[in-house]
């Protein structure tokens, strides 16, 4: 008891309460540092301007005209866009890229990466997360997603319950075994990517209006397909890194390559944004403000993918940013003009 006595009685208050202010600062310090740390991750996990430029791009050029030119009043139409944006990134920009960043990890073809735009997100490489915990968070969204699509269907919220189920197939169909589509050539942007994309385009009227109306279909093909397009462009600096993944990451362009050499990479995406412009027949006299802008956009795209030198991973993302710019223009332009 003496010891104690005199220890309190040698202590001295002042230090004490500096010492305890210290660890309060440096504990603090760490959760701060902790914090910005998961923001930061968080943002790069999302690759905003891929999902703006895809996801929301297609939203809007159909909402857009439901609100110009539709008597749909806004407590319908704001909630609906939030809501069509708020499961865009959850499903195409917090899912699909953890899945495909779990799995390109795994393969080793991030490793590789130039990582300029392409080569994930990084938070792995980087280190904000492990993959063992980036994989269970994937899981997590995937039994979230599922237990949500059952609610709606119990509820009778059918066509919610499709949306979410044609986002969910196009997450775990591009990049999980054993379909794992996107380490097959053509099957990755055919089956998960433009039928993903496609319904979400149509996710706005199908919601809102009696019947789709011939604007709706062509907004959200041509926007599918010009997704595609750009696609295939961030593929080509990843080009190198994909044939050394275990096993090979055979996309579309690394097909081209193989078969044709190194000149072709371009092909999947001309012949993508070839078809986009094919839709300007589609699109006829009715629509002609839209066809010529879709044929602008197109034809520079096209030039740029002819004018860029594959090997040259910084000049091929610098034109890939570009062609991004070119798909939310012609997204708008598409549904001002319908």
């Amino acid at each position: 008891m003496d010891y104690f006595n005199i220890f309190f009685s040698q202590l001295n208050v002042i230090d004490l309460s500096c010492y305890l202010r210290d660890i309060l600062l440096f504990g603090g310090a760490l959760l701060i540092n902790d914090a910005i740390s998961a923001l930061k991750g968080s943002w790069l996990l999302l690759r905003s301007i891929a999902v703006i430029s895809s996801s929301v791009a297609t939203i809007v050029s159909t909402v857009l005209p439901l609100y110009l030119y539709f008597s749909i009043p806004n407590q319908t139409m704001i909630p609906l866009f939030f809501l069509l944006v708020l499961g865009a990134f959850i499903i195409h920009g917090v899912l699909t890229h953890i899945l495909n960043d779990y799995v390109d990890h795994l393969s080793g073809t991030d490793e590789h990466s130039p990582a300029i735009l392409s080569g994930g997100s990084r938070v792995i490489q980087t280190g904000y997360i492990t993959s063992d915990k980036l994989w269970k968070i994937g899981q997590f969204l995937i039994v979230l997603l599922l237990v949500t699509i059952i609610t709606f269907t119990a509820l009778s919220f059918y066509k919610l319950a499709i949306l979410l189920s044609i986002g969910l197939w196009g997450a775990i169909s591009y990049s999980l075994p054993p379909l794992q589509l996107s380490y097959r050539p053509f099957l990755g942007e055919w089956l998960s990517t433009f039928p993903s994309v496609l319904f979400l385009g149509l996710a706005g009227a199908w919601l809102t209006l009696d019947h789709l109306p011939e604007w709706v279909l062509q907004n959200a093909v041509i926007n599918a397909l010009f997704c595609i397009a750009w696609v295939m462009v961030h593929h080509i600096p990843d080009l190198e890194a994909d044939k050394k993944a275990i096993p090979v990451k055979q996309t579309s362009v690394v097909w081209s390559v193989e078969k044709f050499g190194i000149g072709f990479s371009r092909l999947p995406s001309l012949l993508y944004f070839g078809l986009t412009g094919v839709c300007v027949i589609w699109l006829g006299f009715d629509r002609l403000l839209a066809g010529f802008g879709l044929l602008a956009f197109v034809t520079a795209a096209v030039y740029l993918i002819i004018k860029m030198k594959v090997e040259d991973p910084e000049q091929v993302s610098t034109y890939e940013k570009i062609i991004l710019i070119l798909a939310m223009l012609n997204a708008v332009l598409l549904g001002i003009f319908i």
